[in-house]
């Protein structure tokens, strides 16, 4: 056996622990410089008392940008513009306060105002650009997940988008992985139900993707049947019960732990052709991964029977099941929460067209699908996407 294991180097988890940011804050710095990502945060006072607690240890703040959208090459290099006018450096802190369009927003930024080899986060990324590398340490870093989903708080990349070239790429690097997680389920009572369908079946796509990666290992698969055992049954009850707190647990858990694990397993087809959905159809992430993941599932199925068995005798152990018959149990799973939490189940009713699936399956070949436990050649991914037209 041979692997490596990231992780944040602190996590903080816990109902009510928003209310100790100064204090585990004050390692990091003298400054804080913050990124949100939703405009509720600011109407429901939540960033004025993070500010207020900030100052009770003696920490500066200074509120940086609210970002609503799936963040940009531009937005990351407004934002750094902005952070070097602020004087950024030694002593200043990052914190990223929203999903995950903010915490990667964050993340990216830490980075590049630190490294500023190009003036824009373009010539850093996978694949496009100048292909530079992160040679100075970024910022340090505080995330605080306010939605359960993406585990970004847990990662050490940043996606980032184009829409003209259309891409979805990542910045990566070991050390972008935030210094401090405090992860507070009381903050996502406020999320609308549709926000936390999607995020949270992202957060489930991810545990799955990871658990059936062809790099999968063994500290990662752990965590993705604890976290499954959770999100599963949690989810519906958050979507119809938003202040549930066990619900709101359960979720912020398994988002963390989804985070964890995409970061050492990656992850597989579902994820694959999400961004593809984002830059060419405009589909939120969460929602493209949900309407892929039943697809993906029946996709590997063939080669991941065994594993699929084990996540259900994992969450449901007193079925008594072949493994063939537990396998097909965790699809029917997967279909039934999607058809109880309104996830719509093809794409058309997304809006995408036949003559967008060739755009499609040339933007799916990114870090996540070469994940995927099955190889799949463009002329069975394009069926795969007009199958589910």
């Amino acid at each position: 056996m041979h692997y490596n294991f990231f992780s944040p180097q602190q996590i903080c988890f816990g109902w009510n622990r928003f209310q100790e940011v100064g204090q585990r804050a004050a390692p990091l710095g003298t400054r804080a410089l913050i990124i949100n990502g939703s405009r509720s945060l600011e109407s429901d006072g939540v960033l004025d008392e993070l500010k207020r607690l900030l100052l009770r240890s003696n920490i500066e703040s200074e509120f940086v940008r609210t970002i609503s959208n799936e963040p940009e090459v531009a937005d990351v290099d407004q934002v750094t513009n902005i952070l070097q006018h602020l004087g950024a450096g030694e002593g200043d802190f990052l914190i990223g306060i929203g999903g995950g369009s903010a915490i990667d927003l964050a993340k990216a930024c830490a980075a590049m105002v630190t490294n500023r080899e190009s003036d824009t986060v373009l010539d850093y990324l996978e694949g496009v650009g100048q292909d530079l590398q992160l040679k100075q340490a970024p910022l340090p870093l505080l995330a605080i997940p306010t939605t359960a989903g993406t585990g970004s708080e847990a990662t050490k990349n940043a996606v980032i988008s184009s829409y003209s070239p259309a891409f979805k790429k990542s910045l990566r690097a070991d050390q972008m992985i935030p210094n401090l997680v405090l992860c507070d389920p009381k903050l996502a009572c406020s999320v609308p139900s549709e926000v936390t369908a999607r995020t949270g079946m992202d957060a489930i796509t991810q545990l799955l993707e990871s658990y059936i990666s062809c790099r999968a290992q063994p500290i990662p698969q752990a965590l993705c049947l604890q976290g499954l055992k959770l999100a599963l049954p949690a989810l519906a009850e958050a979507v119809e019960e938003g202040t549930s707190r066990n619900a709101r647990e359960c979720m912020a858990h398994a988002a963390l732990l989804s985070g964890i694990a995409l970061a050492n397993s990656g992850l597989g087809m579902a994820h694959g052709v999400a961004p593809a959905l984002g830059i060419h159809c405009r589909i939120p992430h969460g929602l493209a991964c949900a309407v892929m993941l039943p697809a993906t599932l029946k996709t590997n199925l063939s080669v991941r029977q065994k594993e699929y068995a084990e996540i259900t005798r994992f969450i449901a152990p007193e079925l008594s099941l072949s493994e063939s018959e537990a396998a097909q149990h965790l699809i029917d799973k997967i279909e039934a929460l999607n058809h109880r939490i309104q996830i719509p189940h093809n794409l058309a009713s997304l809006g995408v067209t036949r003559t967008q699936i060739p755009d499609l399956v040339a933007s799916s070949r990114g870090n996540s699908m070469s994940g995927n436990p099955r190889e799949l050649s463009d002329a069975e991914l394009t069926q795969i996407l007009e199958d589910l037209l």
